[in-house]
Parts: C-alpha cells; sequence; structure tokens
C-alpha cells in the first residue's frame, strides 16, 4: 500500500500491479475512447482498430505507477523517467539564481552539475521531487518546442523552473522541459507548498526532458546512456563527487 515502509533487509511485500491512470490523463482517455466507439459504429473495424489502439497509448502515457523512494539525507532522486542524455557543468538558470525580490534565496552563479533526462514518449511522464522541502520557486517560462534531446533546448524551449529548499539549506533546482511533440507543462504544486522526496510534482504531455542542477561539491552517479526511474534512482549524494566509468554492451 502506499506509505508502506520497505527496506534492504527484507521487510515490506511487493507485487505487480496494473499502475493506475492519472487524473490529467483519464479526459484524454475517455476522449479517445468516444471516438473509436463512432468510429466502430459509423466507419467500420479498418478505421476503429487503429483509433483503439491509440486510445491504449493514450491511457498508457499517462500511467502513474507507484515508487519506492529511497530515504536518506544525503540522496538525491531521479524527478523524471528516462534516459541520462547530458551532464555538463553550467551556470543554474538566471530564473533560479537571481534575486526575485521575493526575499527568497537564490541558488547563485558558479556553475554546477547539469544532469538532463530525456523521456520519449514511451516512458512515464510524472515527474516527482528529487528531494523533500518548501518549494520556494515555480516559473514558467514560454519558448520554443525544439528537440528535447538538444543542449539549447534548456534555454529556448517552452519551460518550468522548480527551486526547492529543505529545512537546512539545501537548495535543489530543477526544470521540465517541453520537447518537439509536448504542448503543455502541467505543475502540480506551487510555491510555499511543502514536498516529500520522490512526490509526484508535475508532468509534461508526450515527450519532453528535465534537467536537475546538483549542489556545488556533488557529482551524479549515473552515466550518459543511462536509464534512470522517477523517484526510485538515486542520481547522486550530497558532498560525494566519484568518477563512475560504464561500459555499453
Amino acid at each position: 500500500m502506499p506509505g508502506d515502509i520497505l527496506d534492504n533487509r527484507g521487510r515490506g511485500t511487493a507485487g505487480w500491479s496494473w499502475p493506475s491512470i492519472h487524473p490529467e490523463g483519464r479526459k484524454f482517455g475517455a476522449i479517445a475512447a468516444i471516438i473509436t466507439v463512432v468510429a466502430f459504429l459509423f466507419g467500420g473495424s479498418l478505421l476503429a482498430w487503429p483509433l483503439a489502439m491509440l486510445t491504449l497509448g493514450v491511457l498508457a502515457f499517462f500511467r502513474d505507477p507507484e515508487r519506492v523512494t529511497p530515504r536518506g539525507d544525503a540522496f538525491i532522486v531521479a524527478p523524471a523517467d528516462g534516459l541520462i542524455t547530458l551532464i555538463q557543468k553550467v551556470p543554474p538558470p538566471r530564473e533560479l539564481s537571481a534575486n526575485d525580490g521575493t526575499g527568497v534565496i537564490a541558488m547563485g552563479t558558479a556553475p554546477v552539475t547539469r544532469v538532463s533526462i530525456f523521456m520519449s514518449v514511451f516512458d512515464v511522464h510524472i515527474n516527482r521531487a528529487p528531494i523533500g522541502g518548501t518549494v520556494r520557486r515555480v516559473v514558467y517560462i514560454p519558448g520554443k518546442f525544439l528537440n528535447a534531446d538538444l543542449d539549447k533546448a534548456s534555454e529556448e524551449n517552452e519551460r518550468q523552473h522548480f527551486l526547492i529548499e529543505r529545512g537546512d539549506g539545501l537548495q535543489i533546482g530543477f526544470t521540465q522541459i517541453a520537447g518537439l511533440i509536448a504542448r503543455r507543462i502541467v505543475p502540480f504544486v506551487k510555491a510555499g507548498d511543502i514536498v516529500a522526496v520522490g512526490q509526484r510534482i508535475g508532468l509534461i504531455r508526450f515527450g519532453s526532458r528535465v534537467d536537475v542542477y546538483l549542489p556545488e561539491g556533488t557529482e551524479p552517479q549515473v552515466l550518459i546512456g543511462q536509464r534512470v526511474v522517477a523517484g526510485e534512482t538515486v542520481i547522486a549524494q550530497l558532498g560525494q563527487a566519484p568518477l563512475i566509468e560504464g561500459v555499453r554492451q
């Protein structure tokens, strides 16, 4: 059940179950299903079967499986399912590093490590908080719809920035970025909300990317080309900066 405590010594139970469909996607599934039924009644099976497959695809896109989030003050977990496509040293976005007049302390302008997670249309698109704390900023920026795999998508695409601050002052910034197909970024939280690590914070419809900005002195524990799972994969541990190498096979 949601909220159960599990550990690496056998505590807890696990079993496969069908993932639920997030409420944000139920209306799209219902519309697709109605169109499919109309096609069956008036257009015949030649048109209806492809529409039926499309309906299943829409429902699969908005699937919202449960996740088991590791607990630990040093852990930073992946905010998105997908493929690690970029790991770079860059200054944080201006929306997270500049003083916005609200009194919220910003991330600063010193370069930090940015980890980019690319989500295809086949990945779960529910995004989750990489740490627990108070949401200090949610900043939406309209923009283009370039391929989310490109480096310049971080500065030119439609995007939404989040800044979460823990009680000890640790801040993690991350950004939802729209892609070629994505046309809407949907937040579930607002500035001032308190979130738990791994909590659902938003989604991006139909293919996109999420960038995470790690604190200074912290390097990722994931590799280019590795797949990560939102709310479960530990992408970094605070204060650790090991060189990790992998082999594609």
